[in-house]
């Protein structure tokens, strides 16, 4: 059974009414009244039936007894304020190991890091690139970036962007002989796939396209494969705004048509709700979010107007 302990006040007007042998000046640190520090000195000393101060014409003393507990008590308010910093600082600074799809950490984050670490050098911060979905309770990963409907019962949520489904290519390729005018030259050019072929019908049909032949091209499984293949001009392919967005404000990518698919599923910054508000979480995911806005505002620099996040 652990031992019965002053009450935590009691111990702080006594330490500060010894340290300025006054209670007025105690109470003034404090922020309460002289009479509620000598209320709380006087309830401590019943409570330890010892005297630790003597009171002689309007001078405090501090018994010997009371220089005694003193030294405990100031040992222990020290321990209890080291504690508490060290505790601040590791949700302030700190390792943050942040789970996120090797897509998105390849084609969103990776870029970006730089940015994070200078403007923020006390967070060490620690990527894990996985196709699972972080379970926070088993695993030591403080937040994630995961794709989907924002559904995740029990975990905070925050949308990070929108998104949508369009075509891109090198800009050698879209300027080559064989010109992209219309969206049916898409089909002179290798269709670069992700997953499945099922995409490209479904655009080609909003542009007008219904039996287009869509058999042609690689089949790729991640879609930064998809969009650096298409990068090095080895065809166009379908890119989600995200993913596609640091290449195309940089150039190596162009939007040879407008046509674009909505998508209902999208990233989301997410974490366990008990720790939503811890600093150091709160810090990336509002660079997240600064970051996404950036892009926003230098994609319409270059003509195309995305849905806002």
């Amino acid at each position: 059974m652990r031992p019965r302990l002053p009450p935590l006040n009691a111990l702080k007007a006594f330490e500060a009414a010894a340290r300025h042998e006054s209670f007025t000046r105690a109470a003034e640190e404090l922020c309460v009244t002289q009479g509620a520090v000598s209320h709380q000195v006087k309830a401590l000393e019943t409570d330890l039936a010892l005297k630790l101060f003597n009171r002689e014409r309007q001078r405090l003393i501090i018994t010997e007894a009371g220089r005694d507990y003193l030294a405990v008590v100031r040992d222990a308010l020290d321990r209890i304020a080291v504690g508490t910093e060290r505790l601040l600082q590791r949700q302030n600074a700190g390792v943050l190991t942040v789970s996120t799809s090797p897509d998105f950490a390849a084609k969103w984050l990776v870029h970006r890091l730089g940015h994070f670490a200078e403007a923020h050098p006390s967070i060490d911060l620690r990527i894990s690139a996985s196709l699972h979905h972080v379970d926070f309770a088993r695993e030591d990963v403080d937040m994630a970036v995961r794709h989907g409907d924002g559904n995740w019962p029990g975990l905070e949520t925050v949308q990070l962007c929108n998104e949508e489904l369009f075509a891109v290519c090198s800009p050698k390729l879209s300027a080559g002989r064989a010109r992209l005018d219309k969206p049916a030259d898409i089909l002179k050019f290798p269709l670069i796939h992700l997953n499945n072929r099922m995409d490209w019908t479904k655009w080609l049909r909003t542009v007008g396209i219904a039996d287009g032949d869509v058999m042609h091209g690689p089949v790729l499984n991640t879609a930064s494969m998809a969009i650096d293949a298409a990068i090095n001009g080895q065809g166009i392919a379908l890119a989600r705004s995200a993913l596609a967005a640091w290449d195309l404000i940089n150039g190596r990518l162009v939007r040879p048509f407008a046509k674009a698919l909505p998508l209902s599923k999208t990233y989301w910054i997410i974490c366990p709700k008990a720790v939503s508000n811890t600093p150091k979480i709160v810090t990336f995911r509002d660079w997240l979010m600064d970051e996404a806005l950036q892009d926003l505002r230098a994609l319409k620099k270059i003509g195309w107007s995305p849905k806002s996040t």
